[in-house]
Protein backbone atom coordinates (compact mmCIF):
# COMPACT_ATOMS: atom_id res chain seq x y z
CA UNK A 1 0.00 0.00 0.00
CA UNK A 2 1.33 3.60 -0.60
CA UNK A 3 0.29 6.06 1.18
CA UNK A 4 1.05 10.43 0.92
CA UNK A 5 3.01 11.94 3.77
CA UNK A 6 2.55 15.66 4.51
CA UNK A 7 4.56 18.30 6.07
CA UNK A 8 4.07 21.76 6.94
CA UNK A 9 4.80 24.68 8.86
CA UNK A 10 7.61 27.42 9.64
CA UNK A 11 11.03 26.17 9.01
CA UNK A 12 13.89 24.62 10.74
CA UNK A 13 16.42 22.41 11.10
CA UNK A 14 15.73 19.15 10.90
CA UNK A 15 12.23 18.39 9.40
CA UNK A 16 13.48 16.24 6.46
CA UNK A 17 15.75 14.16 8.85
CA UNK A 18 13.12 14.13 11.71
CA UNK A 19 10.06 12.44 9.09
CA UNK A 20 12.76 10.12 7.02
CA UNK A 21 14.25 8.87 10.53
CA UNK A 22 10.90 8.33 11.64
CA UNK A 23 9.66 6.35 8.39
CA UNK A 24 12.67 4.30 8.19
CA UNK A 25 12.66 3.23 11.77
CA UNK A 26 9.11 2.10 10.89
CA UNK A 27 10.33 0.22 7.03
CA UNK A 28 8.64 2.69 5.08
CA UNK A 29 10.42 3.56 1.82
CA UNK A 30 9.89 7.03 0.73
CA UNK A 31 9.41 6.64 -3.59
CA UNK A 32 8.78 10.26 -4.29
CA UNK A 33 9.75 13.46 -1.80
CA UNK A 34 8.25 17.42 -2.98
CA UNK A 35 9.33 19.96 -0.95
CA UNK A 36 9.85 23.88 -0.74
CA UNK A 37 9.91 27.01 1.44
CA UNK A 38 8.16 30.01 0.93
CA UNK A 39 8.53 33.11 2.93
CA UNK A 40 9.47 31.26 5.92
CA UNK A 41 7.04 28.15 5.70
CA UNK A 42 7.88 24.50 4.89
CA UNK A 43 5.96 22.17 2.89
CA UNK A 44 6.98 19.19 2.01
CA UNK A 45 4.86 15.94 0.56
CA UNK A 46 6.17 12.52 0.40
CA UNK A 47 4.68 9.31 -1.25
CA UNK A 48 6.07 6.30 0.50
CA UNK A 49 5.45 3.08 0.32
CA UNK A 50 3.57 1.36 3.93
CA UNK A 51 3.36 -2.07 2.57
CA UNK A 52 6.52 -3.54 4.82
CA UNK A 53 5.85 -1.11 7.54
CA UNK A 54 6.20 -2.96 10.99
CA UNK A 55 3.42 -1.04 12.50
CA UNK A 56 -0.01 -0.80 11.60
CA UNK A 57 -0.50 2.24 9.21
CA UNK A 58 -2.86 4.22 11.88
CA UNK A 59 0.00 3.72 14.17
CA UNK A 60 2.24 5.24 11.96
CA UNK A 61 0.13 8.13 11.00
CA UNK A 62 -0.52 8.55 14.73
CA UNK A 63 3.56 8.64 15.07
CA UNK A 64 4.12 11.08 12.73
CA UNK A 65 1.17 13.32 14.14
CA UNK A 66 3.25 13.52 17.15
CA UNK A 67 6.44 13.98 15.16
CA UNK A 68 5.07 17.17 13.96
CA UNK A 69 3.66 18.34 17.72
CA UNK A 70 7.10 18.11 19.03
CA UNK A 71 8.23 20.05 15.33
CA UNK A 72 5.23 22.57 16.53
CA UNK A 73 4.41 21.23 12.39
CA UNK A 74 1.53 19.98 11.26
CA UNK A 75 2.03 16.11 9.89
CA UNK A 76 -0.72 14.23 7.94
CA UNK A 77 -0.70 10.46 6.61
CA UNK A 78 -3.62 9.41 4.33
CA UNK A 79 -3.76 5.98 2.27
CA UNK A 80 -3.07 7.09 -1.38
CA UNK A 81 -6.40 5.97 -2.60
CA UNK A 82 -8.57 8.38 0.29
CA UNK A 83 -6.21 11.31 -1.10
CA UNK A 84 -6.97 10.41 -4.78
CA UNK A 85 -10.70 10.23 -3.87
CA UNK A 86 -10.63 13.32 -1.95
CA UNK A 87 -9.38 15.22 -4.94
CA UNK A 88 -10.99 13.50 -8.24
CA UNK A 89 -13.38 15.53 -9.57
Amino acid sequence: MRAIVTVNGKDQVGIIATVSTLLTLHNVNILDISQTIIQGYFTMTMLVDVSQADIPFADLSVALEEAGTKLSMAIHAQREDIFHAMYQI
